[in-house]
């Protein structure tokens, strides 16, 4: 405070010099300088006392103030030291009550513990079961229940007891029936189709029009899958569909409780065509090699299934005909009767050597096809796993299901490759076998012409 004083006294002189230095400049006498200057004292010392009288006043204030926060400060210590009394008293209290319920409770808690560990397996049970699609919210109640014989305010009762071994012995018993009811599902387009549905127990559903559906635990709704499953499925799904009694014939998935995995694999899974889209350019190549393998294969069998027929009905006839082989093989021989031994038999080599390229028409073109398409396969396959290598250097191995993918795809043309091989070696074979067993014909009728025409000569 005197500092205050002190620092008010020096600001006052201060203001007085300038003052005085004011009315020097704007006196014009020394009477009129020496009256300003006095004037000028008296003022500075009514306005000395009167902040003298505002200092007093803020000291006392502040003194009061002062004195109002000391007793506020002990009436809210007063105030701390009974409610830390009343909470040590209370927690007492409570400490008392929590051992007298526990006391009353007895063999209760124990099984209040069970049947909290039993609703909360059920929840995650009936969240993801099929049945919640017929029977909804039943979760809700078991968390409620949970959520009671949680806090220590509330007891279960009878009936809600009785209800959570309803709710058990329900799952239990629809997981067994084959059950239609009506329900709205959700189309792959995005619209909604208020139908019935057949619930076959806890594994599968589907629609009256014979479609699996899947059931979405986090919306409770159920879902037309966008891939239905192939083959006779979706058949058999539509014939249960529209059975009343009796017994139907029905692809179940044995996962369905846990999941329906085996049948989310089998809808992942690409068919056949997808598979073969997988070889690319190089599977395409395979399988165009492949259809002109069984084109030609087919027409050799078709020209040697004929020409064995004339040959055959060649072998009956004693007259050469010339529109098969063998007729032209032994038209040698009738055109030539009086020729010598060797003569002839270079005569009729040279017709059956005219007669073989004709009956092995191909049969090269096919056994080149064979050894070629396997090699094709592993051309794509090698591809394939260069691309899949560099998807990997590029993306990382993070993934092992894309990687398997990629690695799978690139098998496939190597699988293309040995379905057209194998084939091809199979009718390149029964191919060869008909035109061996034509050669072998006229192979042996020559030499027996050639026989005959060398006794004829040594009995003359």
């Amino acid at each position: 405070m005197r500092t205050l004083m002190y620092k008010a006294a020096v600001a006052g002189v201060m203001m007085g010099l300038l003052a005085a230095t004011v009315a020097a400049q704007e006196s014009k006498s020394l009477d009129e300088l020496l009256g300003f200057v006095k004037q000028g004292q008296i003022d500075e010392a009514r306005e000395n006392r009167a902040r003298e009288q505002r200092f007093v006043a803020a000291k006392a204030d502040q003194a009061r103030l002062l004195a109002e926060a000391r007793a506020e400060q002990t009436r809210q210590e007063r105030i701390s030291a009974r409610l830390e009394k009343r909470f040590e008293d209370n927690e007492l209290l409570i400490a008392g009550k929590q051992e007298q319920l526990k006391e009353r409770l007895g063999t209760l808690a124990e099984l209040f513990g069970h049947l909290t560990s039993t609703s909360g397996d059920a929840i995650t049970n009936f969240e993801n079961s099929l049945i919640s699609a017929q029977y909804p919210d039943r979760e809700v109640f078991l968390q409620e229940l949970i959520d009671k014989m949680s806090g220590s305010d509330r007891l279960p009762s009878i009936e809600e007891i009785e209800r959570v071994w309803y709710e058990l012995q329900r799952e239990m018993t629809e997981s067994g029936k084959v059950v239609s009811f009506p329900a709205e599902i959700a189309k792959p387009d995005g619209g909604h189709l208020q139908t019935n549905v057949v619930r076959v127990g806890s594994y599968n559903i589907i629609s009256e029009q014979g479609q699996y559906l899947q059931y979405v635990p986090n919306k409770g709704t159920l879902e037309v899958l966008a891939r239905q499953p192939s083959g006779p499925y979706l058949d058999w799904a539509s014939e249960l569909a529209e059975a009343t009694q009796g017994f139907t014939k029905f692809g179940v998935d044995p996962t369905g409780p846990t999941g329906g995995s085996y049948l989310a694999a089998m809808i992942n899974s690409p068919n056949l065509e997808e598979r073969w889209h997988q070889g690319g350019y190089v599977g395409y190549a395979i399988t165009a090699v492949g259809v002109f393998a069984l084109l030609i294969a087919i027409w050799r069998l078709v020209v040697l299934s004929m020409m064995s027929g004339k040959v055959s009905g060649q072998l009956k006839s004693r007259q050469a005909r010339t529109d098969n082989p063998l007729g032209r093989v032994l038209k040698v021989h009738e055109d030539n009767p009086g020729m010598d031994t060797e003569t002839l038999e270079l005569k009729m080599s040279e017709a059956i050597l005219k007669e073989t390229p004709r009956i092995e028409n191909s049969l090269a073109l096919l056994k080149i096809i064979a050894a070629v398409a396997p090699l094709m396969g592993l051309l794509g396959t090698v591809t394939g796993m260069i691309i899949t290598f560099q998807a990997i250097t590029i993306f990382g191995a993070g993934d092992p299901k894309a990687m398997a993918g990629g690695i799978s795809g690139a098998l496939v043309t190597t699988v293309l490759g040995l379905l057209v091989a194998i084939p091809t070696v199979l009718l390149h074979t029964i191919v060869n076998g008909r035109a061996r067993r034509i050669i072998h014909i006229l192979n042996e009728q020559s030499t027996g012409i050639i026989a005959e025409h060398t006794e004829a000569n040594l009995g003359q």
